[in-house]
């Protein structure tokens, strides 16, 4: 039977993609980013209210050299997760990361999906982050139809309905349609040779659906399951790509998310507060699934970089980690 053998955890942040003399820009564009909320309550907020009660020591985060050195660990975080994945070598790569309205739209928003196809779509699209473009490793330059691992998609799929995991499935996306980024990320930045790969979507961002945090944990638990239960001698690695807390820093959840990923601690998962698990700090949902599908492994934290980049606690705090 195939075995989980190996978990990826990656911060998929533009931030990651910025050079370190762009943030201050990029905390600039924050005042007009819709998309903050504030980190003691979950409360949705404008830049202005953020800034009038700032974080205690904020601005000694925001020089040059305190970027450049936040920079610097990022590179070197992700480098060990690149390097944790070709040294295991896997046969196959599960990767669960958020779709942000790429291929699913208001008008169907499932939870988790399963993809199936033959093949995964990949197309480039000009991306910027304001006025900062991003840098050509940030994603693949070319269009690309990457391997599918279709048949143990097809699998999980129906262990997951055995399961009680009603999931969503999709065999083709519409022409000129690309898989999510959070997947595409790890094409570029993590993994060094390519093989077959199943992408499953979680819809962490957009309510009214978002999974609660036990449900992705057991997610993942019912994912671990469904792979071992695959007629294969595949060795299957899990990624979870995205997190942790943005567009505000939250260094407190992150740190209580961490603790509860380390012990594998499902119950303190399950009790963290729904209102802080906003915006681009939902992606941490991810990170929940890969644990549940990877309980039987040992979780490593190789680094958290809280990157701030304005006066008003903007930014995002990155983490890269493994479970073997």
């Amino acid at each position: 039977m195939a075995r989980i053998v190996l978990g990826l955890g990656t911060s998929h942040s533009p931030q990651l993609s910025i050079p370190a003399d762009g943030w201050a820009q990029r905390g600039v564009e924050d005042q007009r980013n819709p998309w903050l909320y504030r980190a003691q309550d979950g409360g949705h907020v404008t830049y202005d209210e953020l800034l009038s009660d700032p974080v205690p020591g904020v601005m000694k985060e925001l020089t040059p050299d305190v970027f450049a050195r936040r920079h610097e660990q990022n590179q070197a975080g992700l480098k060990k997760v690149a390097d944790a994945l070709t040294e295991s070598d896997p046969d196959v790569l599960v990767i669960i990361g958020d779709d942000q309205k790429e291929a699913f739209q208001d008008d169907n928003m499932p939870p988790f999906s399963v993809y199936w196809g033959d093949t995964i779509p990949y197309r480039p699209r000009q991306r910027a982050v304001g006025t900062q473009q991003l840098t050509q490793w940030a994603y693949p330059q070319e269009a690309q139809n990457y391997p599918s691992q279709s048949e143990l998609a097809l699998h999980i799929i129906d262990s997951m309905m055995d399961q009680g995991f009603d999931v969503a499935h999709s065999k083709y996306y519409q022409e000129g349609q690309s898989i999510a980024h959070a997947i595409a990320f790890v094409y570029a930045r993590i993994m060094q040779k390519v093989v077959p790969v199943v992408a499953i979507p979680q819809n962490t961002y957009f309510p009214p659906n978002q999974p609660r945090p036990r449900r992705a944990f057991d997610f993942g638990l019912a994912l671990r399951n469904a792979v071992e239960g695959w007629k294969s001698n595949a060795r299957v690695g899990i990624v979870a790509s995205g997190g942790l807390s943005h567009f505000v820093v939250d260094e407190e959840i992150d740190q209580r998310c961490l603790k509860a990923l380390k012990e594998c601690d499902a119950d303190a998962i399950g009790r963290l507060p729904l209102e802080r698990l906003n915006s681009g700090t939902s992606e941490v949902r991810n990170w929940f699934a890969t644990a549940g599908a990877c309980h039987h492994l040992d979780m490593e934290l190789f680094d958290y970089v809280p990157c701030y980049r304005s006066p008003a606690g903007t930014g995002c705090a990155m983490a890269f980690a493994r479970w073997a």
